[in-house]
């Protein structure tokens, strides 16, 4: 089968497409003809080996497949071949198949096609579990999003208007700012040109002088410590990655005058740790998604071939929703 192989660490242009054997199917697994791949920030860190769970060299990349089960192991019961499915997987989603462990298997509604579906399970799972389980948001709140065009801000901002709180989002030019409206952003911030200080004033003032009551950042860096400082008494600040680079130093006497909480949350170890809170999460997602409350936006669908130029764009920040790959 084709795969998409990191050989050695480095930056997207290193990557090959090359033919290897398929993986075996293992006890407890199914087999996944995968027809699309979800590209994700973490697969740019694993890539350049700064990822928190490293697998070793070399290895197919990859965080989340949906596709079609072709085959299944003995002792799976529950799934048959033609079952339509999305995972979240350890690595090994750039390739045309995938061997899933059934307990990361996910029925996918009839509606989604398979490029909303790969695109699916991080990002609104992320949102999802983080804005409603992490940091309890209830409907009035406010909560501020960053990076709020990107793959996990977008399903944020949607995440965070269906819980019924007011959504001021973060992102840079009007393009990005018109999308996010449309998924529901009360209120946009364009951070375009704006230093720390800026922005916090900007934050301030967009929240009606009080601050903010929930933030959602993907980005760090200058975002974060505005953000800090723009917080409302007892706010709850979601800390989901470092899209910027730049790993935030929390000043502890800040948490404590205005009795704010910073949570940090990676998706991923809820496989492991709280599966039943990812099952409960997809339950209402896939609710909401038949209702016409959040709505998957893939802005590009590229084909195996062009993953060194998904992860570069990605990179670089000029994405907008999701990008997902098509063996």
């Amino acid at each position: 089968m084709q795969a998409i192989r990191c050989e050695a660490h480095g930056e997207p242009e290193s990557l090959v497409l090359t033919e290897v054997p398929a993986p075996p199917l293992e006890a407890g697994s199914v087999r996944l003809r995968v027809h699309a791949a979800g590209v994700n920030f973490a697969d740019l860190l694993m890539l350049q080996g700064k990822y928190q769970d490293q697998p070793p060299l070399p290895f197919t990349l990859g965080l989340e497949a949906a596709g079609e089960v072709i085959e299944v192991a003995p002792d799976v019961g529950g799934w048959q071949p033609g079952d339509r499915a999305f995972a979240l997987l350890s690595s090994g989603g750039y390739a045309e198949e995938a061997v899933v462990p059934a307990r990361d298997l996910v029925r996918m509604p009839s509606p989604l096609d398979f490029a909303e579906a790969a695109g699916f399970g991080i990002a609104y799972a992320t949102s999802h579990v983080g804005l409603r389980h992490l940091a309890r948001t209830e409907a009035g709140e406010t909560v501020l999003v960053h990076g709020a065009a990107g793959g996990v801000g977008l399903t944020a901002v949607e995440v965070a208007h269906a819980l019924g709180a007011r959504v001021i989002a973060v992102a840079r030019g009007a393009d990005r700012l018109e999308v996010v409206r449309e998924h529901g952003a009360d209120e946009t911030i364009d951070s375009a040109g704006l230093d720390q200080e800026q922005l916090r004033a900007r934050i301030v003032q967009v929240a009606g002088g009080r601050g903010v009551d929930v933030v959602y950042d993907p980005v760090g860096g200058d975002g974060f410590r505005a953000s800090l400082s723009a917080s409302a008494w007892g706010a709850r600040i979601l800390l989901v990655g470092f899209a910027s680079g730049d790993v935030p130093q929390i000043p502890a006497n800040h948490l404590l005058v205005k009795n704010v909480s910073a949570i940090g949350f990676t998706i991923g170890t809820y496989r492991e740790h709280a599966p039943e809170v990812l099952r409960a999460s997809f339950e209402e997602l896939f609710a909401w998604h038949a209702e016409g409350r959040i709505r998957p936006f893939v802005s590009d669908r590229l084909p195996l071939a062009r993953a060194a130029e998904a992860l570069r764009r990605l990179a670089d920040r000029r994405v907008t929703g999701k990008l997902v790959l098509e063996p």
